[in-house]
């Protein structure tokens, strides 16, 4: 059983930049494949992108990329997305999430969630 509690969200202006947080209870979570995805308002929930459980090795989805950096710190049970250059259209509720494999070229299948923290980026 593991709980993901994330924080960190808030307002940001256009261009600025946010860092989440993700703390996990358990003992699992230097096991797990990390995850961070978001759902904007009207849409479906979307990857942004997956950490393996070594940490070093990334995912982004193409509409991050270059922008958004997922990391790790497996000694304090904590998943990481910084978030630069935002932007109006990144407005969502993000949420951290677990699976039980990493793939190299797509996203984690999610099998247990955090709850979700609103970014909302002003215009």
């Amino acid at each position: 059983q593991v709980q993901l509690v994330p924080s960190g969200g808030g307002l940001v202006q256009t261009g600025g930049s946010l860092r989440l947080s993700c703390a996990a209870s358990g003992r699992t979570f230097s096991n797990s494949a990390m995850g961070w995805f978001r759902q904007a308002p009207g849409k479906q929930r979307e990857c942004i992108g997956s950490i393996n459980a070594s940490g070093d090795s990334t995912y982004y989805a193409e509409s991050v990329k270059g922008r958004f950096t997922i990391s790790r710190d497996n000694a304090k049970n904590t998943v990481y997305l910084q978030m630069n250059s935002l932007k109006p259209e990144d407005t969502a509720v993000y949420y951290c999430a677990g699976g039980d494999r990493y793939y190299y070229r797509r996203c984690i299948d999610a099998t247990y969630w955090g709850q979700g923290t609103q970014v909302t980026v002003s215009s």
